[in-house]
């Protein structure tokens, strides 16, 4: 299932209200500015920060 992109002209993250960003090939939604990446499911974004995994630096500088 893919993602729906028009969804990130909507959402946020749930932590700093600021912009995500889609990354097809980990299948995740990124919040640089909390470094947290959460993940997409069959399509929809779990925007639970229990469920998040955190950025490395390296992956948030690039």
């Amino acid at each position: 299932m893919v993602f729906d992109k028009k969804l990130l002209e909507i959402i946020a993250c749930p932590n700093c209200k600021g912009k995500l960003e889609y990354h097809a090939e980990l299948s995740e939604l990124w919040c640089r500015a909390e470094r947290l990446a959460y993940p997409v499911k069959e399509g929809i974004p779990v925007l639970l920060e229990p469920q998040a995994r955190t950025l490395e630096l390296e992956e948030v500088e690039k």
